[in-house]
């Protein structure tokens, strides 16, 4: 279907001339769910994390559902974190378009820079299975196509984070002292081009989840080069005001209706999940 946290545009495309969506779900989730900078020692997260969404159309129709789940794992005597993404059309949706799709990261614990990406996808029968390979000090990713059988190199830019890294690098930057209107910016390499992102932040706001009021940090994705997504095409995320910084719901607004992933299930946070009992 076309949600870090969780699917690719040319899926969304086919299931756009059924329900008037335009965008994976899997990729609006990894894309959307960016909001946080990394430290040398992560205290956003770690090993053990495990988080579900509920992908819907307008809150009503079940689309599918994604998971994050984050395993220790070590690379050349290094300690390292591997993230593994997974999305799967549910329900009525996937009698007529069924999308199974899988996205790792491995990265390395204290500079959370990625070593290694995985995306293995079926969307209705549009299958990629791609690994790329991360040479930070000589700035080069080679990406092996294991569907075409090519492997090719890429100059890449210092810093720059795979789709799934991204998310768990910005995780851990200080929003503290962010104003209105204020944004993050980085560069992400995907589909073996370097895109220029930025999340600009929009203010706190308490909404209802299903675990109860949550004080949220609300976010807008913005693209600087390339076209992901544009600035017109709404979409909106907000993630928890506390510790951890998890996605609590992306929204991508339609000509009717709209798009959302909402946190379905959660354990393993690395620091406590406030529920606002009082709140009116």
């Amino acid at each position: 279907m076309k949600i870090i946290f969780f699917w690719n545009s040319n899926c969304i495309v086919q299931i756009a001339k059924h329900i008037n969506m335009k965008k994976s779900l899997l990729t609006i989730l990894l894309f959307t769910s960016i909001v946080a900078m990394a430290q040398s020692s992560p205290t956003a997260f770690k090993a053990g994390e495990w988080l579900k969404f509920r992908i819907s159309y307008s809150n009503f129709l079940n689309a599918g559902n994604a998971t994050m789940q984050i395993k220790e794992a070590r690379y050349k005597g290094k300690q390292t974190f591997h993230v593994l993404g997974k999305g799967k059309t549910t329900g009525v949706i996937s009698w007529f378009f069924k999308v199974k799709d899988d996205y790792q990261s491995y990265f390395y614990k204290d500079n959370i820079q990625p070593y290694r990406f995985i995306r293995k996808i079926n969307e209705g029968g549009y299958k990629k299975n791609k690994e790329v390979l991360f040479d930070h000090q000589t700035r080069a990713a080679t990406v092996k196509d294991y569907k075409k059988n090519t492997n090719q190199n890429f100059a890449i830019q210092s810093g720059v984070q795979d789709m799934v890294s991204t998310l768990y690098y910005l995780r851990e930057k200080d929003l503290s002292n962010m104003n209105i209107g204020d944004e993050i910016s980085l560069k992400m390499f995907f589909d073996e081009t370097s895109y220029g992102f930025k999340m600009r932040y929009l203010g706190r706001e308490t909404i209802k989840t299903k675990f109860g009021k949550v004080a949220s940090l609300k976010f807008r994705p913005l693209v600087q080069s390339g076209r992901v997504f544009k600035e017109k095409e709404s979409l909106t995320v907000w993630v928890t005001a506390d510790k951890n910084k998890i996605p609590l719901r992306i929204k991508a607004s339609l000509a009717v209706g709209s798009i959302r992933a909402d946190l379905d299930a959660y354990k393993g946070l690395a620091n406590s999940f406030p529920i606002i009992f009082n709140a009116k």
